[in-house]
């Protein structure tokens, strides 16, 4: 049920790049994160990157788009833009978008919906790869205090994102328009609900996935969560699956919640980045504002110079030789890939008997 592989990874497609880094070579990353903006509309209960404060500070749209056509050049393949602000907040952000595809990157975009408007999604729905909307529960009510917001948004992200769909129809694009909700205990009771609201306008899938812990993050309100008790709610869910619409239960990574992890170090650096809404280029976006992983900003250097530089080869000298992944967050973004190329790395005595 799990079409686009949302509950694993996808290294395994880029064969190439990986023998590459298997030889040692120092490969360009397969898929950024951008936060093209720090403000943000809502102040979710959960939200990880709180600790960031929502500076209101952007990239600057002409520097911006130099970086990723050379970026594209240099072969980075996909690029979300999300990140510590609502993205769609940012005044150029069609623009950028289109920019991005035009420069070879294929676009996906995580937005609360509020400003996924007629006039974004008529201007840039045929760049985007993928966009997934976060709502996290069924009804008004809940879903304005798990959002801190106001009641009504929650009836405008469900018309933004049926009248997406219907654009995208009419005009025969092929732009996946997904939904999203992190399971907390305000919400677990209205899953299935969302679910059949998000099939019946349209929406091509709904995540359900875990709320994860970020070790920096200043809420701790849903530390102790554990999604043993709801695991069972998969079977009902996927009874609202069809050929047409999926709900994609994220049981794998509920389960790794309550396990350790396969892996002793984490390997999954050369293969992807982020980059702050200040322009800072980071290693892991669970460790924003540890210096140590701190590659360069793209405001005062091109994206190669960062990638080449000193500090960048620093930082993976330090997560290679003394990162205790203890430190890490649990889940983390790049957890399966870790899985993935660990075994790569360390396979099993019997793997030629395939």
């Amino acid at each position: 049920m799990d079409e686009f592989r949302i509950d694993s990874h996808k290294l395994m497609y880029h064969v190439e790049r990986v023998n590459q880094w298997l030889k040692g070579v120092d490969v360009y990353p397969i898929y950024m994160e951008v936060s093209p903006i720090g403000a943000c509309n809502h102040r979710c209960t959960y939200c990880a990157l709180d600790y960031m404060e929502y500076q209101p500070r952007s990239l600057d749209t002409g520097m911006l788009k130099k970086r990723l056509t050379e970026m594209g050049s240099l072969g980075v393949k996909s690029i979300m833009y999300a990140g510590e602000g609502e993205p769609l907040l940012h005044k150029d952000i069609s623009e950028i978008i289109n920019h991005t595809k035009g420069s070879g990157i294929d676009v996906a975009v995580t937005s609360n919906g509020v400003l996924f408007t007629d006039r974004v999604f008529e201007a840039c729905l045929k760049s985007i790869t993928w966009i997934k909307i976060s709502i996290n529960a069924a009804c008004p009510e809940t879903y304005s205090k798990i959002h801190r917001t106001k009641e009504e948004d929650f009836g405008k992200v469900i018309e933004n994102i049926s009248r997406a769909v219907r654009f995208r129809e009419a005009n025969k694009l092929t732009s996946t328009i997904g939904m999203q909700m992190i399971l907390l205990p305000e919400n677990v009771n209205e899953a299935a609900t969302l679910a059949r609201k998000a099939k019946d306008i349209g929406a091509d899938y709904l995540v359900i996935k875990s709320y994860s812990q970020h070790l920096k993050s200043l809420t701790k309100k849903y530390a102790g969560f554990s999604y043993a008790n709801y695991l069972d709610l998969n079977k009902e869910l996927q009874k609202i699956s069809d050929s047409r619409f999926k709900v994609v239960f994220r049981e794998n990574a509920m389960r790794k919640l309550e396990e350790g992890r396969t892996y002793r170090q984490c390997m999954a650096l050369p293969f992807w980045s982020y980059i702050d809404s200040g322009g800072g280029v980071w290693g892991c976006s669970a460790f924003l504002n540890d210096d140590r992983f701190l590659f360069g900003n793209i405001n005062t250097s091109t994206f190669e110079e960062v990638w080449k530089g000193e500090k960048r080869k620093k930082a993976l000298a330090f997560v290679e030789k003394e990162l205790d992944i203890r430190e890490c967050r649990k889940n983390c973004r790049m957890d399966e890939v870790n899985r993935y190329l660990w075994e790569l790395k360390n396979p099993s005595k019997h793997v030629n008997f395939i």
